[in-house]
């Protein structure tokens, strides 16, 4: 039999779930709002008395390994990790 203790813990883990659902919701909504102002002025860089927003491209380089696997497999395979993690579900 489950704990009532357990059972408390996951509606309590399904509530502030849904609750966080919908503040990443409204956080997106808001930057939106401001990413679409930044576009139409293009202004990048926001700033007023309390905060500054900024919204700038950033470049990056990975390497590709689904093509490295394809065309060096024997250097893919050296240079490759294994790791083992836990995950964490709640359905």
């Amino acid at each position: 039999m489950i704990k009532n203790e357990i059972i408390d813990a996951v509606k309590d883990l399904r509530e502030l779930t849904r609750m966080r659902d919908e503040l990443n919701d409204a956080i997106a909504a808001a930057q939106d709002v401001i990413k679409n102002e930044m576009t139409a002025t293009n202004n990048y860089i926001i700033v007023g008395c309390d905060f500054k927003v900024t919204w700038q491209e950033i470049e990056s380089t990975r390497i590709d390994s689904t093509a490295l696997k394809k065309e060096l497999p024997d250097i893919a395979a050296r240079y490759s990790k294994t790791s083992i993690a836990r995950r964490f579900c709640l359905s």
